[in-house]
């Protein structure tokens, strides 16, 4: 049987304990109906920030039979990294009627993208993370939204 094993494991490597786990977090109350292109700012994450997890999720936003509502997570540019809508999730058309995460109609969706794709994602200024409202919501498009970051700094 053979052994592998990631750079995180590798003889010499910093074992955890020098960092600590940080969160940062913004809710948005929807209002009204968000015209696509619209763009909502939850949070910011300092420089040096490296995004291990999170999720985003909050209610029912589309209240229609067939659901139209759809919104990207990722983040601003900064200075130093370039902007990227979907870099922590490209959700697609969100049903909230029933999930397979929630016992009640809403959204829960653990962050992807790139930290599925390439692993934690660094920043190298603080920067804003946002939505992205590809589609608006057929029906509805109130109530809250929430996004939340697991990150640390090394």
């Amino acid at each position: 049987m053979a052994t592998v094993r990631t750079t995180n494991a590798a003889t010499g490597y910093p074992v955890p304990g020098t960092g600590i786990l940080r969160v940062a977090h913004g809710t948005y109350e929807h209002a009204s109906n968000l015209a696509a292109a619209t763009i909502i700012e939850y949070c910011r994450v300092p420089k040096g920030a490296v995004i291990v997890g999170g999720w985003w999720g909050g209610d029912d936003l589309d209240t229609n039979g067939t659901e139209e509502f759809d919104i990207d997570i990722g983040w601003a540019a900064n200075g130093v990294d370039s902007a990227d809508d979907d870099g922590l999730g490209n959700l697609g058309t969100i049903t909230g009627d029933v999930s397979v995460h929630l016992g009640a109609a809403g959204m829960w969706f653990p962050l992807q993208g790139k930290i599925l794709t390439d692993g934690p994602q660094t920043f190298g200024a603080e920067t804003v993370l946002q939505g992205t409202i590809v589609t608006d919501a057929a029906t509805g498009g109130t109530g809250t939204s929430t996004l939340v970051v697991y990150f640390y700094v090394p």
